[in-house]
């Protein structure tokens, strides 16, 4: 079972043990992403997003936002048999620092830089390294470091909205149907949205705290990308013609 949705090996960077280690990239392959139908978000992506995903709130305790990319377990609408991403669609950041993560370390605030070592771009004489000889980090490790850093504080600024969303309980479970061609309609759960008449109901100090934040902007990108689960569909029915007859 894979581990954070696309990883399956997630390993510690060791500068002695992978100080020779090369990492090939591969622009614009995105296969490792064919099986997953939602891609967690930051909220900063939420304006560039909601033009092409249904954007909605996973989980209970914790909610995490979360891309819809696709409509039927473990497919992806967003890409194609050879991994390639759908021209001109947005890609959340959590898959563009692949092969990358940070880990959190047991019982502090600071986090560990992995590697997937299933990424089929690691070993063999092509690709960049890592580190130089003398175990300093290469341009390719800095800048993927300083990536995964920004992510982090993006993440950090959707925790704080989760909960200001939680504090004013305007999230509220979701069913949506879904109603393919030439077959029979179906329905997606166990998410939440934002409820528009809680929403609408707030006055005073909550609004203002919303307003200040700048909160408000990201609940009305995620509103609006509620309608796109309409172009999910239509993706689904291409592909479904696409596919050879049984």
């Amino acid at each position: 079972m894979k581990q954070l949705l696309i990883y399956d090996r997630p390993t510690p960077l060791n500068r002695d043990i992978h100080r020779h280690l090369r990492v090939q990239a591969r622009p614009g392959d995105f296969r490792f992403s064919a099986q997953v139908n939602s891609v967690p978000l930051a909220a900063s992506e939420f304006a560039r997003a909601s033009a092409d995903f249904p954007i909605v709130f996973a989980g209970d305790e914790q909610p995490v936002p979360a891309a819809l990319v696709g409509l039927r377990a473990n497919e992806n609408l967003m890409t194609d048999a050879e991994g390639r991403w759908r021209d001109g669609a947005y890609v959340p950041a959590f898959l563009r620092r692949y092969p990358f993560v940070l880990a959190e370390k047991p019982d502090s605030d600071d986090f560990t830089v992995c590697l997937d070592a299933a990424f089929a771009g690691l070993g063999g004489e092509h690709g960049e390294p890592l580190f130089t000889d003398s175990g300093e980090d290469t341009p390719l490790l800095k800048n993927a470091v300083a990536f995964l850093g920004e992510y982090q504080q993006h993440l950090r600024r959707t925790r704080d909205l989760v909960a200001r969303l939680k504090e004013h309980d305007l999230l509220v479970p979701k069913v949506m149907r879904v109603e393919p061609q030439g077959d029979e309609a179906f329905q997606l759960h166990g998410f939440s949205v934002v409820d528009e008449t809680r929403l609408q109901a707030l006055k005073g100090k909550p609004l203002q705290e919303l307003l200040r934040s700048g909160d408000l902007g990201f609940i009305y990108a995620h509103l609006v990308s509620l309608s796109r689960i309409e172009r999910l569909t239509v993706q689904l029915d291409a592909r479904r013609a696409a596919q050879p007859a049984h």
